[in-house]
């Protein structure tokens, strides 16, 4: 059986589940999120906990009984605490501002770079002296919040040599040694 599958979900107060063909729905104080579950799973809501179950033990039964527990464990905790992810920018003259949804870097390009983030998303740009750059992102939604981040790191990844470019706070990038330390 499924660790993470059989484990249930407490509700924190605030939060609603919803189940209803398919689709859970999920409302809390942040936000509502909604997901389409496969219609061979069974989700209940009984006293304050979300059970997910499943019919058999095919592999892809299985798989799908964690997959969605998990999915609907993130949508709880979004709407409820939210989640927060740091990005720090490594390099000389990389900088970002924020003017409302729209996020400004500058990343050694001939031009700026322009961002239109979705109304889901909060965003924050810190400068402070001696210190990178940084670009805090808050959502509910996990998974947009996620794929927002990817599509930021992907516009300048860190490099393994000099670990220029964007990246997560508290990432560690593996650095290679350059050309001149092989040469004998």
């Amino acid at each position: 059986m499924s660790r993470i599958g059989k484990a249930p979900i407490a509700l924190p107060a605030g939060v609603t589940v919803t189940v209803k063909d398919n689709v859970v729905t999920v409302k809390g104080p942040k936000g509502e999120l909604s997901q389409e579950i496969n219609p061979d799973l069974d989700v209940k809501v009984e006293d304050g906990h979300v059970v997910v179950t499943r019919p058999s033990d095919d592999r892809e039964h299985r798989a799908q009984h964690g997959l969605y527990r998990a999915l609907i464990h993130n949508m709880v905790v979004g709407v409820s605490e939210g989640y927060k992810k740091e990005m720090e920018l490594v390099g000389v003259g990389y900088r970002a501002t924020s003017n409302g949804q729209v996020l400004e870097l500058s990343l050694g390009f001939s031009h700026a770079i322009y961002i239109k983030l979705p109304k889901e998303i909060k965003v924050e740009a810190k400068t402070e002296r001696n210190k990178n750059p940084l670009i805090i992102l808050e959502s509910y939604d996990k998974q947009l919040l996620g794929q927002v981040c990817a599509k930021i790191r992907s516009l300048r990844k860190p490099e393994p040599y000099k670990g220029k470019g964007i990246k997560f706070v508290g990432e560690i990038i593996r650095r290679k040694s350059g050309k001149s330390a092989n040469a004998k």
